[in-house]
């Protein structure tokens, strides 16, 4: 054995320390620079610079390293280019959090003097994450990271909004929009969070205006709200036009409570007849459907309230109190005027701020707005043409794109904050002209810029070209390397992300963004709840990886979900993946320690002198191969590390290391020579099959071999299927020879017999083929199982008293019989009996199924009729030796 510096159990510290340092000062990361190789291109999901990185950032980047490690060992020119998102409200509110805290706001520092603060966050928190990244071991090329307000990205994103605008795409008008009183802005759909909230239903008397009105016999109608500090807002009440019970009501009016304003009952069929009463009151400046409803008959906007959620004007005397301290004092003075009828306490859901935690209002504003239908339509065009659409795995959320798409609504895309881009759009300070266009007109000082910013996700939608260097279709990034390959993300932003840069790329660059979008879902605890700081069940991925290491991590991200469901983060199988790295780390470290120091990774010339073990080996490092290479590119992450889960820990390492020991301590040079070659060619091939998910550990490894062919194993080529080490007579034969020994420990362990304690061993088939392999690797029977007496025969007389295992296509009988009871070996045949009838009858039902026996592959349904004939013979040959034993009992 050589002398070899690894340690006997697996340092995930020493293995990462300096490492990821080392490939970026070799510049690994960075593109071939080899123009006749494929380009293949992948852009980070920018984090926002608010924090730290959860587990749903570390699962995100793991896939997609993954996908650019493989590829980059596939011969791709390969680039995936890091960045982060300047995240609009979400950074302004923690800024804004932590001014507070001495005292301080922004309105105290002024717009200019904030940014600045702001600024010094971004910094702080970019730092953080570039160590975390360091940390996952992910392959970005540093040299071409960009942030959505970087020089670069600020001219793509001025462009798109005049380009719009020129193109009556982009319009200024009055709409409802959700709105956070607290950051004063207006919200996106996906910033609103909607929590069970105590309420009530408060219901109001609104008199009839004419004395002679009535309904019911009463002079009022009456009117449920949830929020009686909108009624000041109230321009009309609606019912249902097929409503038969308010026909005679439409074109009446009736008097708002405690301003005595009168509005009229219309008739719309907006009013669900079966919700309530049938009656609503509308509000068009407080709620989207009312101001529909509004548009629809021309009613007036009354907005009620100002941008801190103070009443305003309109509210009367109301004027100044805060929205919930004016509820209060309303409510009290509709009681004591006599106009409330009933308060009926609710649990209902409200919007809430995601960044602030206050409750959503509904509000009149004039914002900026992407006219959505056209841009849309030429986007779901797009996915009609299988040459040019945006594949999702799974296909089925493409679904969710074309539903979300198919019933857009214009997007506001102003926010009222200092952080962002902010509008490319002037208001002539005396005319009130409006200019838009890349830079400021040129007599300035006549002209004030719109204050606001835009949407996050309006640069965040640009991100696949803007990055590449767009609005330069000539600069080489974007000629060599757009559109991207593909796109990893969570299912929970299509609507709000994926969908956008579809429609832009399509709009900006005639072009799909990326070819795939590969969906996952969220982590969650073992319990499978949502991570959140009010469960206090986060988990901190750099926590996890000081004790676990990242491969431990990264192997558990890979391999712990199917595309687009959720996952649960687990210890125990964080341990679990420990103890799969530490396996592999000592079947490595045993193969390295008897290698020569010449031996290359490299097959023997004359394959023929490869024992059946050797043989097997390659076959199933073929089959592995194959099976990750499919599962790679379906982006089967999971399937594909059970393939190679099963390969290492239970072929390679329980099977084919264990049977090499003889070999290697013999006295045969050649068979030594072969079997070794074997071993560094196996684990070579391995460790770059796993180096995509495992990049620290393999690497390695990977140099701790005596002879390996490159410097570094992200350069290494990765394995492919070599037809002619495909070998099914081979896995066949060494399944025969496993099924055999596993049936003998079986019956040792059931019938507490030591491998120390001597037993003959009778194997009886009439098949010549497994009488064949038995006989040829006796070797191997007598190594693992330790018979007294190895007998191979197509007729035994079995011994009354011996345990007995069916095989395919034969039995073992073991003698034991100072050791058995033949009531329990009754009992014990009894229940592998009842086990292959269960199986005959799955697997009959299944072939008697003419939908499988139709629809599945022909190759699939051939392998389940050998399943069952297999499963047959094993149930007969099973009651006929319980027959054989309960004649004897009863003899």
């Amino acid at each position: 054995m050589r002398d070899i510096d690894m340690p006997g159990k697996y340092d995930s510290k020493a293995v990462e320390a300096g490492r990821y340092d080392k490939w970026r000062e070799e510049g690994r990361f960075e593109p071939s620079g080899n123009d006749k190789a494929r380009p293949y291109s992948i852009v980070i999901p920018p984090p926002n610079v608010t924090g730290k990185l959860h587990l749903g950032h570390a699962w995100d980047v793991t896939l997609q390293d993954i996908l650019i490690r493989q590829k980059r060992m596939q011969g791709y020119d390969t680039v995936w280019i890091p960045g982060m998102d300047h995240a609009g409200i979400a950074t302004q509110a923690k800024v804004e959090q932590r001014l507070a805290e001495s005292g301080v706001s922004r309105y105290d520092l002024g717009r200019e003097k904030f940014v600045d603060q702001v600024w010094d966050w971004k910094n702080e928190y970019a730092e953080t994450i570039h160590d975390q990244w360091a940390k996952m071991g992910i392959s970005v090329d540093y040299n071409r990271e960009r942030f959505t307000l970087d020089d670069g990205l600020s001219e793509a994103v001025r462009k798109v909004f005049v380009d719009l605008y020129n193109k009556g795409l982009i319009y200024r008008g009055e709409y409802i929009i959700n709105w956070d009183p607290k950051a004063r802005t207006a919200l996106s759909d996906i910033e609103v969070i909607h929590e069970d909230d105590e309420g009530a239903f408060y219901h109001v008397k609104y008199p009839f205006v004419d004395e002679n009105d009535e309904f019911n016999g009463k002079p009022y109608i009456e009117i449920a709200t949830t929020r009686p500090e909108t009624m000041f807002g109230d321009v009309a009440v609606a019912v249902h036009p097929s409503d038969d019970r308010y026909r005679d009501l439409v074109g009446k009016t009736v008097r708002v409570p405690l301003v005595d304003r009168e509005i009229p009952i219309i008739a719309d069929e907006y009013v669900d007849p079966e919700f309530g009463s049938g009656m609503v009151k509308i509000t068009p400046a407080h709620d989207p459907n009312d101001f529909a409803v509004g548009n629809r008959h021309d009613l007036e906007r009354i907005n009620t309230m100002n941008d801190d959620a103070s009443m305003n004007e309109n509210a009367g005397k109301y004027n100044g109190m805060d929205r919930f301290e004016a509820r209060t004092a309303i409510v009290d003075d509709l009681q004591e005027q006599g106009y409330m009828l009933e308060i009926e306490p609710i649990v209902h859901a409200v919007g809430h701020s995601e960044r602030t935690g206050v409750q959503v209002e509904s509000r009149l504003s004039t914002q900026w707005f992407v006219k959505m239908g056209p841009l849309a339509k030429q986007a779901l065009d797009m996915q009609k043409d299988p040459d040019e659409k945006v594949n999702f795995h799974p296909e089925r959320f493409e679904g969710t794109y074309e539903r979300w798409m198919e019933n857009i609504h214009d997007w506001v895309i102003s926010r009222q904050l200092w952080w962002g881009h902010q509008i490319p759009a002037w208001y002539h300070k005396e005319t009130g002209e409006v200019y838009v266009g890349m830079e400021a007109p040129e007599d300035a000082e006549n002209w004030e810029q719109d204050p606001d910013v835009l949407d996050t996700w309006f640069s965040s939608a640009l991100w696949p070209f803007s990055t590449m260097g767009w609005p330069d279709e000539d600069a080489a990034d974007f000629k060599r390397y757009f559109p991207t390959n593909t796109l990893v993300t969570g299912y929970d932003i299509i609507p709000f992300w994926v969908s956008r840069m579809i429609f832009q790329s399509k709009e900006f660059t005639g072009e799909r963004p990326f070819k795939d979008v590969l969906i996952h879902g969220l982590i969650r605890d073992e319990q499978g709840r949502k991570m959140s700081k009010s469960l206090g069940n986060g988990i901190d991925p750099m926590e996890v990886i000081d004790k676990y290491g990242v491969d431990a991590l990264r192997w558990f991200l890979a391999t712990g979900s199917t595309p687009g469901q959720d996952m649960r983060f687990s210890y125990t199988k964080m341990d679990a993946a420990w103890n799969f790295i530490n396996k592999i780390w000592n079947a490595s470290r045993y193969v390295i320690m008897n290698l020569d120091d010449d031996t290359k990774p490299e097959l023997p010339e004359d394959m023929s002198q490869l024992s059946l073990a050797d043989r097997w080996i390659l076959s199933r490092l073929n089959t592995t191969v194959d099976a990750v290479l499919k599962n790679f590119d379906k982006f089967e992450f999971g399937e594909a590390g059970r393939a190679l889960y099963n390969f290492l820990w239970n072929d390679f390492a329980d099977w084919y290391i264990e049977m090499t020991k003889e070999t290697l301590n013999g006295d045969d040079e050649a068979a030594k020579k072969n079997v070794q070659a074997v071993l560094a060619y196996v684990l070579d091939q391995t460790l770059r099959l796993m180096h995509p998910i495992m990049p620290f550990v393999t690497e390695e490894i990977y140099l701790d071999m005596p002879v390996h062919e490159y410097d570094s194993i992200m350069n290494a080529t990765f394995p492919e299927v070599h037809a002619e080490l495909a070998d099914p007579v081979a896995e066949s034969d060494f399944q025969s020879l496993v099924e055999l020994i596993t049936a003998v420990r079986t019956i040792r362990t059931e019938a507490n017999a030591p491998m120390s304690t001597a037993v003959d061993v009778l194997i009886e088939t009439a098949d010549e083929n497994l009488q064949r392999i038995f006989k040829e690797n006796s070797d191997y029977i007598n190594r693992f199982v330790k018979p007294k007496q190895l007998t191979i025969a197509s007729e035994i007389e079995a011994p009354t008293l011996a345990m007995t295992k069916a095989l395919s296509g034969g039995q073992v009988y073991v003698p034991l019989a100072e050791l058995i009871d033949i009531d329990d070996e009754i009992a014990r045949l009894e229940s592998e009996a009842k086990k292959y009838a269960g199986e005959v009858k799955r697997s009959s039902g299944k072939l008697s199924n003419e939908k499988f026996v139709n629809s599945a592959p022909e190759a699939v349904v051939a392998a389940e009729r050998e399943k069952l004939a297999d499963w047959e013979a094993k149930l007969a040959t099973t009651n006929a030796r319980l027959a054989e034993l309960k004649a004897a009992k009863d003899a």
